[in-house]
């Protein structure tokens, strides 16, 4: 049996036991069509402190959340989290990083990730030669050829 370590598992056990809960940035991701999209909640963030960087293949999302009130405020319940927040996901080659777009509404902050062309399904095609003939280029998405007549063929040789 293999044993995983994780360092922070215990920290958050004892935060927890506090009545502390760990900032997360729970995220969606799917592919629909031609893109992939990212779905993060981060409610309550001020939108001007969203920053999202690439470098290389390494994407960071970072988002601070503060408490909107006064220095002189005795609370009597702190349950909302604030802070910073902090996601990074290592993107896979394929992807156009050139351009991905972000937008953040309600709460949800949603980075749309298109394909590149090169990673895109696309057909290709096959030639194919018949004894005695000229190659031909076959493709499935293409109308079948019209086959040449006699005389043309007599011409050709």
């Amino acid at each position: 049996m293999a044993m995983v370590f994780d360092p922070f598992r215990e920290v958050e056990r004892m935060m927890t036991g506090y009545g502390v809960q760990p900032k997360g940035m729970p995220i969606d991701l799917y592919r629909e069509g031609d893109h992939f999209v990212l779905v993060a909640d981060i409610p309550g963030v001020d939108p001007d402190s969203i920053d999202i960087d690439l470098d290389g293949q390494q994407l960071s999302i970072r988002a601070e959340r503060t408490a909107h009130v006064g220095e002189d405020v005795q609370w009597i319940a702190h349950e909302r989290p604030v802070g910073s927040y902090l996601r990074q996901l290592t993107l896979g080659d394929g992807l156009d990083v050139e351009h991905i777009s972000a937008a953040y509404e309600d709460g949800v902050l949603t980075l749309t990730i298109p394909v590149s062309e090169k990673a895109k399904p696309r057909k290709i095609q096959v030639a194919t030669k018949s004894a005695g003939t000229a190659p031909k280029v076959v493709s499935t998405d293409a109308k079948p050829a019209e086959q040449p007549t006699q005389a043309e063929t007599a011409e050709q040789h």
